[in-house]
């Protein structure tokens, strides 16, 4: 445990939560040192607010936080993160949601709860190519998919140095929304759909001086996150050129704005078809008009804001945005969430 960070953590708790010099000794005092479930609701909301990569942190005061430290049987485990899968969805209705684990004990192998495995194959890759490596390592453990292009990964858990083990999600669980445009009839031909709710739980949590090495996390989507980068990247799913062929776009020449003429029916696709279903979303213009509010709410609680500019500004017509005519300082403030290095 870092003391200087625990020392910085109950001042700013001490600072936002008005409380007074009296308690800031005391707690200082108190011994094994353990945050209490509404200080680690604190630092998980605070966390939101602190990232740097986050264009939607209008709203970190409405994290629900899930305090399941005491939780280190595998199977428990599972239970709490099927949980935390239907209190976040919400039959559509997202809340922003947030799970802590014992710290340093728990470990999720998935880098989101819900994810799309990727297989290779000799006919090109089947799937989320970007679940290559977890896919592989699940089947070594012993999952098996049906090898479709949105097969659900397993969940992967670890308790200290004990065998890993998987567990199946039961589709009950998942929402997905099906792909649909609402010029294009024939778009529903693409079979494309995705989750509703990105779950992150590959992430460290840091907060006052701890390390939460589980403490998955979840907003809801921006549609660019799923249209501009899930399906468009060519790396990931490549849709662009099936979708300039759906719309009847000619290929032959970049001159022609083909990739960018399918990139915004992509997205037009994926923001209605979320709200055809019912489920939470948010374009890239509302999202950077919130960014701006949340700026405006910094100012007035002399709170400054950082962030990380090549991430705030949408991967689709950025220049349209407020947030890529300004500069923004990246210095990074705890709590926070931190990148861990990959257990497999």
């Amino acid at each position: 445990m870092n003391q200087q960070e625990m020392y910085n953590f109950f001042n700013l708790y001490k600072k936002e939560c008005q409380k007074t010099d009296e308690w800031l000794a005391e707690r200082l005092q108190q011994k094994p040192y353990q945050l209490t479930t509404e200080e680690l609701t604190f630092g998980a909301r605070v966390a939101w607010r602190n990232s740097n990569k986050c264009i939607g942190r209008l709203f970190w005061q409405s994290l629900h936080v899930f305090d399941e430290r005491h939780l280190i049987e595998e199977e428990a485990i599972f239970e709490a993160l099927l949980r935390h899968i239907d209190f976040a969805t919400n039959d559509g209705k997202i809340r922003p949601t947030q799970t802590v684990f014992a710290p340093e004990r728990v470990r999720i192998w998935n880098h989101q709860l819900i994810r799309y495995a990727g297989y290779e194959t000799d006919n090109g890759i089947i799937g989320d190519s970007d679940s290559l490596q977890f896919t592989k390592m699940c089947m070594e453990l012993g999952w098996q998919g049906a090898g479709t292009n949105f097969d659900l990964l397993p969940l992967v858990i670890q308790v200290d140095e004990r065998e890993v083990k998987w567990f199946e999600i039961p589709k009950k669980h998942v929402l997905e929304v099906e792909m649909t445009h609402p010029e294009y009839d024939n778009f529903a031909e693409l079979q494309l759909k995705w989750y509703a709710v990105p779950i992150i739980s590959s992430m460290g949590f840091s907060c006052g001086g701890v390390e939460f090495t589980a403490a998955p996390f979840n907003g809801w989507y921006m549609g660019t996150e799923i249209g501009a980068r899930n399906f468009a990247d060519v790396e990931r799913y490549n849709m662009l050129p099936a979708v300039a062929d759906k719309m009847g776009i000619l290929r032959e020449s970049n001159s022609s704005l083909w990739k960018d003429r399918a990139l915004v029916e992509l997205n037009i696709a994926v923001l209605h078809s979320f709200k055809m279903a019912g489920v939470s979303i948010v374009d890239h213009h509302t999202a950077a008009q919130q960014f701006k509010l949340f700026e405006q709410q910094e100012e007035a609680a002399d709170r400054e804001v950082t962030g990380n500019w090549t991430w705030l500004i949408p991967p689709l017509s950025p220049a349209t945005t407020h947030i890529f005519h300004k500069p923004i300082s990246n210095e990074i403030k705890k709590p926070n969430y931190f990148y861990q290095k990959s257990p497999f």
